[in-house]
Order: structure tokens, then sequence, then C-alpha cells
């Protein structure tokens, strides 16, 4: 996508800041470790469906990406993560303490990235980002919470990921509205498809860290399972499971010595029994489908057919 090269130029532009080295070089390093752009490009999508010159939101799209970093830093430490998009996570590169700061000083840049917007927009654009942001660390804060919680409902996770992942995503969308001026109704319509679609794309998230082809992935696969988190997988395989299916569930939920390989190939194993695949897969059709019911709201045109593709490459990724 053309879009894109335009992208990683605005990104590159950035340079955030210089010294102490050490405090900013992990900031270039995770941005430029590259990624699907996805939130930038949401931005851009639907700022063109309104306006053809895409060039002059380019600096926001960059934010949006740079916040998305900033959380991806900080999940890495909370998730003791070893590799983001192939290559060592920063507090495996540098350390914790180190991984913290830049993180911190990458939001605080994120906000001089937006101060520059037009006067009449920058208090909706900020209102708009302060309450995505917050979500963002209560799903962060509810998925911490969840590792310890006996029961997790499938209602329950569907908020967390909901608050962790989807609002950004509509967030992304309704910033590139909001900078083309676009109607409020479209504006909360475009929110709404990209809330939804975040929900499938972290179900579709949960099926490929487990699934996924370890060369194409880019993280650990099967790290949800030896870190037992709550994933809709796991959620669903607990509510399925019976007789020796679910005794050797929780024999490997509750182990405490354990060989990960052995652990990830047994726990996928139950998974693979109970067709969890399967449900996980309908799940994540059913939210997509959901996400494009919003957009009948808005006019045709061969920029919402874009904004349409690009979504459809999402259910059908590989990595």
């Amino acid at each position: 996508m053309e879009f894109l090269k335009y992208i990683e130029s605005a990104i590159r532009e950035q340079e955030f800041g210089s010294s102490p080295k050490s405090l900013y070089e992990p900031i270039r390093y995770i941005m430029a470790l590259g990624g699907k752009r996805m939130r930038p490009l949401l931005t851009i999508l639907s700022y063109s469906l309104y306006k053809n010159d895409p060039e002059k939101i380019l600096k926001y799209a960059a934010a949006v990406e740079a916040f998305h970093n900033f959380t991806l830093m900080h999940d890495d430490i909370m998730d003791n993560a070893p590799l983001r998009r192939g290559k060592s996570t920063v507090h495996e590169k540098w350390n914790v303490n180190t991984a913290i700061l830049s993180g911190d000083v990458m939001l605080v840049k994120v906000y001089d990235m937006f101060l520059d917007l037009d006067k009449d927009l920058l208090p909706t654009a900020l209102g708009l980002f302060n309450k995505c942001a917050a979500e963002v660390c209560e799903g962060q804060q509810w998925d911490m919470e969840f590792e310890t919680k006996i029961k997790v409902t499938e209602a329950q996770y569907i908020e967390m990921i909901r608050l962790k992942t989807a609002v950004l995503l509509g967030f992304s969308l309704e910033l590139g509205a909001l900078l083309a001026r676009a109607p409020e109704t479209e504006r909360v319509a475009l929110r709404e498809f990209g809330i939804l679609v975040g929900i499938g794309f972290q179900l579709k998230d949960d099926l490929l860290d487990v699934y996924a082809d370890k060369k194409k992935f880019g993280k650990q696969v099967g790290g949800d399972i030896l870190a037992n988190k709550k994933t809709y997988l796991l959620i669903k395989a607990k509510e399925k499971a019976r007789g020796t299916n679910k005794r050797e569930l929780e024999y490997w939920l509750t182990a405490k010595k354990f060989n990960k390989q052995k652990k990830v190939k047994a726990v996928t194993a139950i998974y693979n029994s109970l067709a969890i695949a399967a449900h996980t897969e309908k799940k994540v059709a059913e939210y997509f489908s959901r996400g494009f019911e919003k957009l009948n709201t808005l006019p045709e045109s061969p920029q919402k057919q874009n904004l349409i593709r690009f979504t459809q490459e999402l259910i059908n990724r590989q990595s």
C-alpha cells in the first residue's frame, strides 16, 4: 500500500530526542522494528474517505504508532516477553529500568506530536486520545489480574480486549475522520467499526499465538500457553473440557515445573481435540462481520473499498 511508505518516512523523521542516547535509542529501535503499521494506516484510510491530501496528517498518524509502540514496550516488560517482531524486546536488549523510562518519555513525545493541531481540533483530539489511553491501561490491568483469577468468563475477556486492543483501533479511525472534519455520526461509526474489528483482530492474534508459523509470527509461538494467559482459546477449552482432557488441562495449568515445548504441545493437542480453533475462527468472523455493518452508514466510494480491503487482509493474515 502506497500510504505505508509515507508513514515509514514520517516515523523516521521523528527524532524524539538525542541525549542521553541510552534513553532515546530504545525508542528509535522499537519504532524501526516495523510491523504492520495498522493503526496509522487506519488513520490515513479514514481521513482519505473525506480528503485527498493525507500527507497533511502523516505526523499525527505517526503519533498513533508511537503510542502503540509505547504500550508494547511496557507490555513486553510485564509479560517478560523475549521477542518483539522477531527481535529482542527493549528490556532484553537494554534493561527493564531503561525500557520503563524510554516508554515514559515516548508517551510524552506523543503529546508533543499532537500540539500543532488546529486549535479548534486539539481539545477534541486530546480528549479522545486521553480516553483511549486510559482505557488501554485499564485493559492491561484486567489482563494481568486475569492471570491469577480462577474463572474468567467469555464476556469479561471480550471486554478486556476491547479496552486493551480494540479502542486504539477505534481511536485511529476516529482521529482520521476528525482531522478531515467529518460529520460526528460518521466519526462514531468509524470508531465502532474499529472497535469491533479490533476485537476480531485480538481474537485472531490469540489463535496465531498457538497455531502460527514460527518463522512468520515474529513472537514466541505458544507464549500464551506458557503464561497460562486467559485467552479466548483457554476460556473455551475450560468450558468444553471433560474427563481426560479436563484433568490434563488442569495439570498443565497448575504445574510449576515443566518442559516448555512439551506443555505447548500438550495444551495444543487438547485444543485440537475440542475444536477450539474452529470456535475461535467463528468468533473472529462474527466480529469482523459486525464491524463491516457499521460501514454501511458511510457513502460508497473507492476510498471506502480500500478500507474494506485492508480490513479483510487482517482476517486472512497468518502472522
